[in-house]
């Protein structure tokens, strides 16, 4: 006789699993989401979109790569949710969007309940931190393609906009100003590049990195800032003289606000109005890569820009400080034959 617990799956401990994140589920809600978790689908009240003119749904999927392997080899599974919740959230907000609702998905090779419930946890707490509800979500044992151990997590989220405050390259003009926010680390990127350093040079995850007082490991799952709250506080104060934000992430700070450059303009950073974070500057120089490598594949200690009109600059900078967000002016938009965006300089030391 052959039975789904003999196979790999484990229903009973599913179960247990979505009983112990019920606690955490309740701090991620709004008032427009209509029951509980458990149903089928999760519901959204969509008269909340009656206050926009011209509402745009805006929505976003993505994951956290091999941060996970991170996560899993130290042990510690409650702050990769909140990674997961900024890859997702923070690339709506970009646009203008606010973000609604979200929706999880958790793959693992064995259900354990009790480490499904911390991944869930930072889910929720990165939902709470973004002001969006977390409706629902899935989690799947793959006996046989996953080890026991083995996880992964991916979501997608829903967002609006009226259309008259899209924001973007349309609206992004020349002698505009870039606001930098800072990184809280790493994020959830580049985590390929970390591996293959830490493996090379065989690097354990338990060094003591005595500059910051933590672990390499502990540093590394630092998680990711959540900047869609205070990317929606700016949208409402400073109105027409935002223009545009980048969220940056994977392919590094050029590459991602030439996203937001139109043809004609460029985007130059100046190096020196910041410092390296110093695990990147570490890993760097454990690793021997290359500067330019290093700037296309880590976020470099900027995590959001926004790009907006010069005499919004300090009222900019002042807005984010009283919400406890430092910010600060990294560079300008010019005209330029060559469209994109580009750093100068050199990094301000520590």
């Amino acid at each position: 006789m052959s039975t789904y617990q003999e196979a790999g799956v484990d229903i009973d401990a599913g179960d247990l699993a979505v009983q112990l994140m019920k606690e955490h589920l309740k701090k991620a809600r709004r008032p427009e989401v209509i029951g509980e978790i458990g149903g089928f689908a999760g519901l959204f009240d969509a008269s909340a979109l009656k206050k926009y003119d011209r509402p745009l749904l805006a929505t976003s999927t993505d994951g956290v790569g091999t941060k996970t392997e991170i996560a899993r080899a130290m042990g510690k599974y409650d702050t990769i949710g909140e990674d997961l919740v900024a890859m997702v959230v923070d690339d709506l907000v970009v646009c203008g969007a606010e973000p609604l609702f979200m929706t999880d998905y958790i793959a693992v090779g064995k259900v354990i309940p009790e480490r499904i419930a911390q991944i869930v946890s930072g889910i929720a707490k990165g939902c709470a931190k973004a002001g969006t509800a977390l409706v629902g979500g899935e989690t799947a044992e793959h006996p046989g393609l996953l080890d026991e151990d083995e996880f992964d997590i991916a979501g997608a989220a829903t967002g609006a906009v009226d259309h008259k405050n899209l924001l973007g390259e349309h609206l992004v003009k020349d002698s505009d100003v870039i606001i930098a926010m800072p990184a809280s680390g790493l994020h959830a990127n580049g985590f390929s590049l970390v591996r293959h350093i830490l493996k090379t040079n065989h690097l354990s995850l338990h060094l003591e990195l005595e500059e910051i007082g933590k672990t390499l490991g502990e540093v590394l799952l630092t998680p990711t800032e959540i900047y869609s709250l205070d990317c929606l506080a700016l949208i409402n104060s400073m109105g027409a003289d935002l223009h545009a934000f980048s969220h940056i992430t994977g392919g590094g700070i050029a590459e991602n606000t030439a996203r937001v450059i139109p043809k004609g303009l460029r985007a130059i950073y100046d190096r020196s109005t910041w410092s390296l974070p110093f695990e990147m500057e570490f890993l760097a120089t454990q690793g021997g890569v290359p500067q330019g490598d290093m700037e296309r594949t880590w976020n470099c200690g900027i995590g959001m820009v926004a790009i907006l009109a010069p005499q919004a600059a300090e009222r900019t900078i002042s807005s984010l400080a009283a919400r406890g967000m430092k910010a600060w002016e990294c560079g300008k938009v010019i005209s330029h034959a060559q469209a994109g965006a580009a750093l100068e300089g050199t990094y301000k030391n520590r």
